[in-house]
């Protein structure tokens, strides 16, 4: 069984004297490893909270607006779910060029409305750069849930929480990370390479030649002295991986579809494939998926990504008691 990093055994009620209280999370730059230690140690307790009790009310009277600029299921459920646990309300906002932004309306001046009604806010858009913008409007906490191919900060922390509730505590130093498929808008990956460079981990990137890592992303893990290399085949290095990172190719992200159509079933994950993979090692994907990983992979013991997802409930609400002065 997987087993959580262990807690300090963090205390929660009012602490508004805490770094955290009423700060915005935009970016995995704003973190160094003694945050991480205290996000995972929250999170942790989080876990054991919702496994003994359910839900609780340590953000009861608190209210989320979770403003969703491009459809999401995952990512909108999982806030919305972290918020109830924790005994607050929502105000689920996941059509919004059918509201106010048809009108013409400002990103800064939606958010300058919504948190007259709420006590953060989750953002999803699809420009690159717009949670820094909401930021700027906002003087409630914002949090970014992806803006366009930039970056997907609480996406990464979960990701990153996963590696530890998997494969033990202590053991990110040394692993290999191996991330395939779409790259080059995939901003999990952007953000996960990101974050690992706290770490002593080897990364590799496998993907269509027209989808690959940006430039920018590999020079950011280059300035922190991390190796990471480029290739065309997964079978060559899937042995020495630790951590398969799987993502899907977006459709939506190509303007030809024909384009589409050329990488869209280049690299997929089956029973075979998986034979030349280590016993001690694990898939992720942010999901969802398409055909990228078989369905006949999820009965794989390795197969981490819908335990992946729940990880992600208790990063979730760790981060909003923690913005919100709680934990």
């Amino acid at each position: 069984m997987p087993t959580s990093p262990q807690s300090p055994h963090l205390p929660f009620g009012d602490n508004i004297h805490t770094p955290w209280y009423g700060k915005d999370i935009l970016s995995v730059k704003q973190f160094d490893r003694k945050d991480l230690d205290y996000i995972f140690g929250v999170a942790h307790e989080m876990h054991g909270m919702v496994d003994r009790i359910g839900t609780f009310d340590l953000l009861k009277g608190k209210i989320l607006a979770n403003l969703f600029y491009e459809p999401s299921t995952r990512t909108s459920s999982s806030f919305h779910a972290a918020m109830e646990r924790l005994g607050g309300s929502v105000i689920p906002i996941n059509n919004v060029k059918f509201s106010s932004v048809s009108k013409g309306e400002s990103l800064a001046d939606t958010v300058r409305s919504l948190e007259c009604y709420s006590d953060v806010i989750v953002l999803r858009h699809p420009e690159m750069g717009s949670a820094k913008i909401a930021a700027a409007a906002a003087s409630k906490p914002i949090l970014n849930a992806g803006d366009g191919v930039g970056e997907h900060p609480t996406q990464a922390l979960l990701d990153l929480f996963t590696i530890f509730s998997e494969l033990g505590e202590g053991e990110i130093d040394g692993l290999t990370v191996t991330m395939l498929g779409d790259l080059k808008y995939g901003r999990t990956v952007h953000s996960l390479a990101r974050l690992l460079t706290l770490y002593d981990v080897k990364l590799n990137y496998v993907s269509p030649d027209i989808l690959k890592m940006p430039a920018e992303v590999m020079e950011d893990v280059a300035e922190k002295g991390i190796p990471q290399a480029e290739y065309a085949s997964l079978e060559e290095i899937l042995p020495e991986t630790d951590v398969l990172y799987v993502t899907r190719i977006q459709k939506e992200r190509f303007e030809n579809p024909a384009d589409y159509k050329k990488v869209a079933d280049e690299f997929i994950i089956d029973p075979e494939m998986m034979q030349l993979a280590k016993e001690q090692m694990i898939i992720m994907h942010p999901l969802p998926r398409v055909n990228e990983i078989t369905t006949d992979v999820d009965s794989d013991p390795r197969a981490a990504y819908f335990r992946q997802m729940e990880y992600g409930l208790y990063v979730r609400m760790a981060l909003l008691a923690m913005v919100l002065g709680k934990a």
